[in-house]
């Protein structure tokens, strides 16, 4: 049986569960909070191990083999390009669809939220390189620790084979796990589903968030089933792009769902390689960075949202300045959210307001409640980014080997 397909019962199976439980009983929904939250850090449980021997073992065979730089070098323009991409896509859509006015909430903030971008670079540089493998969260440490262990392995290979040698078993023994893990998550996005259904139950109540669901689903639909494929067919020459939406779909489910980029990652590197063919020396040095840097769904999300927001305060329309100030501002944030598996997209959407201020300081508010519900189709979105990204990685480098649809796992 097909992964997506046994995702696809679970969800169906949560689904039902949810038309079944009694509405709105608090011991109900702490027990599916906590049973979701169970899954969830199952899922993770073997990422870190996993992105640290695999980029290891993945940067010393790219740069053995001398295409450590092309390697690079795509993967940056790819991710830029695709941010970039779904930043305007966002920006199109809210200029030309007048969403409805969102009645004003009296609701205040407490505390004002700030981007604190030196704690970032703290965590990223500790005083300790052991510390990077304790960040539950934040792949980044981890994946640059490997990163440099790796360049420093190709200058002696003969000292360093051992450890190379205890890389690859490591990754390869990880992946076994994260396999098996895979498995058993299509058994709890049966809680997950019931918790992401009672949750947009609640905020598609009133009908107040529905247009901008709408407007958030038909920009989803319309990069995962239309832009992306079109790019890979007609700029690289696939002729069936939707080989990689089909690979990507278990991948989608999981990201939307649960919004969490982490839990969707073990997804993606499962399918990039063992559905697509994408071979483990660019997987595992281009799929960390797509979930930690690629997040462009959020800049899109961000969009939308803040120009939701503007037409809700005032009439008038944003001025030339203002829209270049929040799309370069939406599209830098979405770099920076790689310590935010999940939230990071609200939490975006608070610094951008903050930022502009002019009144607008606490405008996030209006879209609070809904704010697990955007996030879903911003993490759907990256994770499709990050399935179409590396397979044009893979392309240009001649590191995949195609494989039909009909093996797909």
């Amino acid at each position: 049986m097909k992964i997506w397909f046994k995702y696809l019962i679970g969800i169906l199976f949560g689904l039902a569960l949810t038309a079944i439980l009694p509405a709105g009983n608090p011991q109900v929904s702490s027990i599916l909070d906590f049973t979701a939250e169970l899954f969830t850090r199952f899922g993770c449980y073997i990422l870190l191990p996993l992105i640290f021997s695999s980029a290891l073992i993945s940067v010393f065979k790219l740069a053995d083999s001398g295409i450590l730089i092309k390697t690079g070098f795509w993967t940056f323009i790819v991710i830029v390009t695709s941010s970039l991409l779904l930043t305007l896509t966002g920006l199109l859509s809210a200029l030309v669809i007048h969403l409805p006015r969102i009645p004003i909430t009296a609701e205040k903030v407490s505390t004002v939220t700030t981007l604190d971008l030196p704690d970032i670079i703290r965590r990223i540089f500790p005083y300790s390189v052991f510390e990077t493998l304790h960040e539950g969260s934040f792949l980044l440490p981890c994946f640059l620790f490997a990163f440099i262990m790796a360049l420093s392995c190709i200058y002696d290979k003969n000292i360093s084979k051992p450890l190379i040698q205890l890389a690859d078993s490591i990754s390869k023994i990880c992946y076994q796990i994260m396999t098996f893990f895979v498995e058993i998550l299509s058994i709890g996005m049966i809680a997950i589903m019931t918790v992401w259904t009672i949750q947009f139950r609640n905020v598609i109540i009133g009908g107040t968030f529905t247009p901008v669901i709408l407007m958030l689903a038909g920009n989803l639909i319309l990069v995962a089933a239309a832009i992306y494929p079109a790019i890979l067919h007609f700029l690289f020459h696939d002729p069936h792009p939707y080989r990689v939406l089909y690979a990507s779909l278990a991948s989608l489910f999981t990201a939307f769902f649960s919004g969490n980029t982490n839990l969707t990652l073990p997804l993606i590197i499962l399918q990039s390689k063992d559905s697509l063919g994408i071979r483990r020396r660019l997987g595992g040095f281009s799929n960390p960075l797509f979930s930690i840097f690629a997040r462009g769904g959020s800049a899109l999300v961000m969009i939308i949202s803040f120009i939701t927001i503007w037409r809700s305060y005032s009439s008038l329309n944003l001025a030339l300045p203002d829209i270049l100030w929040v799309t370069c501002t939406a599209f830098l944030l979405s770099f920076v959210l790689g310590s935010f598996p999940s939230g990071g997209t609200f939490f975006a959407l608070t610094v951008l307001c903050t930022l502009y201020s002019r009144g607008f300081d606490t405008g996030y508010l209006l879209l609070k409640p809904a704010a697990p519900i955007i996030g879903s189709f911003a993490a759907a979105t990256d994770a499709v980014t990050a399935m179409y990204g590396s397979y044009i990685i893979s392309i240009k480098t001649q590191t995949i080997q195609h494989r039909e649809a009909r093996h797909f796992i």
